[in-house]
C-alpha cells in the first residue's frame, strides 16, 4: 500500500478549461487540506473561480458532494498568480497549452522551484514525458497524468511513465489519482509504462479524427451543412463527431494533430475546413461558434438536421480498432481489452475491438478504400489487423 499521507497541499498550473477542472476535483478529494490554482492572467482566475464555485454548488444541490458543501470546499481553494508560490505543493499538474517549448519552460520553473519531494505531472494529451520532463531537472519526478472532461464525471486518468520516471514516483501519482473523486463512481488509472504519442485514447481519437477530417473538406467542397454531416457520425451514448471536436476546442485538436503529423506521419495533417475555422476564431463551443453554433449554457444548435449520407461511423471505428492493433504491435499495452476498457471510461462508447472483432475483415476493406480515396496511406491496415493476429491480445 502507498502511502500519501504527507501529501496534503495540491497546485495546477494553468486555469483553463482542463486546469480548472483539476483543481474542481482536487478540492472535492479528501486527501488536500490546500489545493492552489495559477495563471499568469487575473481574468483568466476569475472565469475559473467562478467556475468551480458554480459547479460544486450544482453538485451540491444534486446532493452528489456527500458530507461537504460547497462553502467549506471553496475555503481550500487559492488563487495564485505568483508562480514561486504555487510550486510549493507536495503534487503538481500543469495544465498549459499543447506546445513543447512552454511546456519544457514550465517545467524548468518547477524544477528550480518545487520541493524535493514533490511530484510534477504533466496533463499533456500527446506529448512525449520524457522530452517534457528534460528541463526539470529532476526527471524522476516527472509522470504523464491525462485527465479527460468533464473531469468531475468520467473516470479515466491515463497515467505515462516517462524514461526516468522512478517506480515510487509512478505508484504514489496512480493513489494520488485514484484519491480524486468521481461523480461515476471510482476513477480508473489506466497504466502507460511506454509512451506514445497520444497514449491510448488520443492515439485512437487522432487517427479516426483524419477521417472527419476528410469528410469535413469534401462537405465544405459540395457545400453540406456541417450539422448535417454531424448527424452521419453520432457514436452511441454521445453528441455528434463534430459537436464533440467543437466541445474539445478545434485549435486543441489543431495542436494535438500536428504533433502527430511531426511525430508518426504527414497523413495526419489537419484539413482546410479545420484550418479555414480557426483561422476565422471559431474555435468551438469557447468561442459560442466551430462546426456548429452553441448556446450561452453549451448546448450544440442542431434542430433541423438530417443525415448528409457522406459518412461512414464504421470506417471511423475501424480507424481506431487499426490503431489500437498498433498500440499493440509497439508493445505499448499488451491487451486489446485494456484498450477498450480505458476508452469507455474516457470516452463513454463502446471499444473498438468489442464493435469490430468480428468484423475485422470487412473494416480492413473500409481502411484499404479510405487510404486510396484520400491519399493517406499510414491507415491502411496494420499487420496485427489484416491478419486477425491482435485475437491473441486478448
Amino acid at each position: 500500500m502507498i502511502d500519501i499521507s504527507n501529501f496534503k497541499e495540491f497546485s495546477v498550473i494553468g486555469a483553463g478549461t482542463m486546469g480548472r477542472e483539476i483543481a474542481q476535483v482536487a478540492i472535492m478529494s479528501n486527501q488536500f487540506e490546500k489545493v492552489n490554482l495559477w495563471s499568469r492572467t487575473q481574468k483568466t482566475l476569475d472565469i475559473a473561480a467562478n467556475f468551480i464555485e458554480t459547479g460544486l454548488k450544482k453538485l451540491e444541490t444534486k446532493g452528489l458532494l456527500g458530507e461537504n458543501s460547497a462553502k467549506n470546499l471553496l475555503e481550500k481553494l487559492v488563487i495564485e498568480k505568483d508562480f514561486e508560490k504555487a510550486s510549493k505543493a507536495d503534487f503538481i499538474v500543469e495544465s498549459v497549452p499543447e506546445f513543447m517549448d512552454l511546456k519544457q519552460s514550465t517545467f524548468k520553473k518547477l524544477g528550480n522551484f518545487a520541493q524535493e519531494h514533490t511530484i510534477l505531472a504533466t496533463n499533456t494529451s500527446t506529448m512525449s514525458i520524457t522530452e517534457i520532463a528534460s528541463s526539470s531537472g529532476r526527471p524522476d519526478k516527472v509522470v504523464g497524468m491525462h485527465f479527460f472532461i468533464p473531469i468531475p464525471v468520467l473516470e479515466l486518468i491515463e497515467l505515462i511513465r516517462g524514461k526516468q520516471t522512478s517506480d515510487e514516483t509512478f505508484e504514489i501519482s496512480a493513489a494520488i489519482g485514484e484519491s480524486l473523486p468521481c461523480i461515476r463512481g471510482k476513477k480508473f488509472i489506466a497504466r502507460i509504462e511506454k509512451e506514445s504519442p497520444g497514449f491510448i485514447v488520443n492515439r485512437l481519437t487522432i487517427a479516426s479524427g483524419s477521417y472527419i477530417d476528410w469528410l469535413t473538406d469534401i462537405a465544405m467542397e459540395k457545400g453540406i451543412q456541417w450539422k448535417d454531416l454531424n448527424e452521419d457520425l453520432i457514436v452511441p451514448n454521445q453528441m455528434g463527431i463534430l459537436a464533440k471536436r467543437d466541445y474539445l476546442g478545434l485549435d486543441v485538436i489543431r495542436n494535438a494533430a500536428k504533433y502527430f503529423e511531426e511525430k508518426i506521419s504527414p497523413d495526419f495533417a489537419t484539413g482546410k475546413a479545420l484550418t479555414k475555422l480557426i483561422n476565422e476564431g471559431n474555435l468551438g463551443r469557447k468561442t459560442g461558434k466551430g462546426f456548429l453554433e452553441w448556446t450561452e449554457d453549451g448546448r450544440p444548435i442542431t434542430h433541423g438536421a438530417k443525415r448528409a449520407n457522406l459518412g461512414n461511423l464504421e470506417c471511423f471505428m475501424a480507424l481506431q480498432m487499426n490503431e489500437g492493433c498498433r498500440l499493440l504491435e509497439e508493445g505499448i499495452v499488451s491487451s486489446y481489452e485494456t484498450i477498450d476498457r480505458t476508452m469507455i471510461a474516457g470516452m463513454r462508447s463502446r471499444g473498438p475491438f468489442e464493435s469490430g472483432i468480428d468484423r475485422y475483415q470487412e473494416w480492413c476493406k473500409l481502411l484499404d478504400d479510405f487510404a486510396e480515396n484520400s491519399g493517406k496511406t499510414y491507415f491502411r491496415p496494420s499487420k496485427l489487423m489484416r491478419s486477425g493476429d491482435f485475437l491473441k491480445y486478448k
